[in-house]
């Protein structure tokens, strides 16, 4: 009777604990919930920042944004956001979320910034499985390689200049990977092979 009675309190008192413990944790959540939010915002707005001058839109880039279908430009297989930078409240410029395939681990998740005039601003490596100390050097925590794409276009290089220089083009590949700046470098143009199709449409929004 003694044992059944100490294991009775002993499971109340577990009970008690793991309802405190779960209340402690929801309040817990509910409290910096906000404030991981507003992380996460400041840490997209900085990177927005980065690849498109602040001085070229004076609208709020995260909420001013669109879908775009899938396209093997963008290398996309579903639909793909957009940001929208607006001036005086004219389209300055789009944020495309690209994707480049092909990278020796697998795809690299990108931000390609091009403003109105088909020039890129600014682009970044937000995500990739890449080998350290490798093909990571696209990451510009490793390297500043990924900020020769600024103030580029499709006629600066011309078209043939978009390539590694081991296949002839303008870029600069890494000693011992060449396949990860390959893939980078074709998503970039392809970027704005898509922006230059649908220009038209991407500045009328």
């Amino acid at each position: 009777m003694e044992l059944l009675s100490s294991i009775r309190r002993n499971s109340l008192g577990l009970g008690i604990f793991a309802v405190l413990t779960a209340g402690l944790i929801a309040i817990t959540h509910q409290l910096t919930k906000q404030t991981i939010q507003d992380n996460i915002l400041d840490a997209q707005i900085s990177a927005f920042n980065d690849i498109l001058p602040a001085d070229q839109y004076d609208n709020d880039l995260i909420t001013d944004t669109a879908m775009l279908p899938a396209d093997p430009l963008l290398g996309t297989t579903e639909a793909t956001k957009i940001h929208i930078a607006r001036k005086n409240g004219e389209v300055s410029g789009i944020i495309f979320d690209t994707t480049a395939p092909g990278g020796y681990n697998g795809n690299l998740d990108m931000l390609v910034a091009i403003d109105k005039n088909g020039i890129v601003t600014g682009s970044r490596v937000i995500s990739h499985k890449e080998t350290p100390g490798l093909g990571d050097k696209v990451d510009l925590k490793k390297s500043p390689w990924i900020l020769g794409f600024a103030s580029k276009s499709l006629g600066n290089p011309n078209i043939d200049g978009w390539n590694v220089k081991k296949d002839g083009g303008e870029f600069d590949q890494f000693t011992g990977a060449t396949i990860t700046p390959r893939a980078v470098v074709r998503a970039v143009k392809n970027t704005l092979i898509y922006f230059e199709q649908n220009k038209d449409a991407l500045l009328a929004r």
